[in-house]
């Protein structure tokens, strides 16, 4: 079974006006003590997302001893694969997640999206490395996000798996002691990282530890 830093942060491209702020942004990230890091793009342009992701991985991984940063790609098995990164991380209307292991084989993390019990009891079944659940609180990173599941939501799917638990949806410092303390092993965090990366990251650490 995989273990999960406390801290696992997206970068959304959506956020950044040029790949190049993008990169700058994921190496504070890293200097923070940041060791799992998603990249996630949706606005379908393959080419922009191997040039983001390619230099993502060459800027991430500068540097950094072992154990490296590890990279998780959103949605995109194939473009994990283009890229080398170390995994996938697919949602509910995206490739299953039996699918997505044919494709990047049984060495590369999977992580799976959850939003209510019947479809965590699902993904439990799969060979998906770690589940993630939520939101667990109001966001505005999703155009149309998913009913809020609260802090009892992640006690209900910490009860129905033993698989690691991502937490995600509108979780800050201010909150991300209690879902932790609710049953995840990790919290997903994506805008309270946007200001000042490397300290927030430093600050999550040490309210996580």
């Amino acid at each position: 079974m995989i273990q999960l830093p406390r801290l696992y942060a997206i970068v959304d491209s959506s956020f950044f006006a040029t790949g190049e702020e993008l990169v700058k942004f994921a190496k504070e990230f890293v200097a923070g003590g940041c060791t799992l890091l998603q990249y996630r793009n949706k606005s379908g342009n393959a080419r922009v997302m191997l040039e983001q992701a390619r230099e993502l991985r060459r800027q991430a991984r500068a540097g950094v001893p072992a154990p490296h940063v590890r990279l998780i790609m959103n949605d995109r098995a194939d473009l994990c694969l283009a890229v080398d990164f170390d995994g996938v991380h697919v949602g509910q209307e995206d490739l299953s997640p039996e699918s997505v292991r044919v494709i990047i084989g049984p060495e590369r993390w999977l992580g799976v999206s959850t939003h209510d019990p019947e479809q965590l009891r699902a993904a439990d079944l799969t060979s998906a490395d770690y589940l993630a659940i939520g939101p667990v609180f109001a966001t505005s990173s999703k155009e149309k996000p998913d009913p809020v599941v609260g802090l009892e939501g992640v006690r209900r799917a910490r009860a129905l798996t033993r698989k690691p638990l991502v937490a995600i949806g509108g979780i800050t410092r201010a909150n991300a002691a209690s879902v932790i303390e609710a049953g995840a092993d990790s919290v997903a965090v994506i805008s309270d990282l946007l200001r000042e990366p490397r300290k927030s990251a430093e600050e999550f650490f040490r309210i996580l530890r």
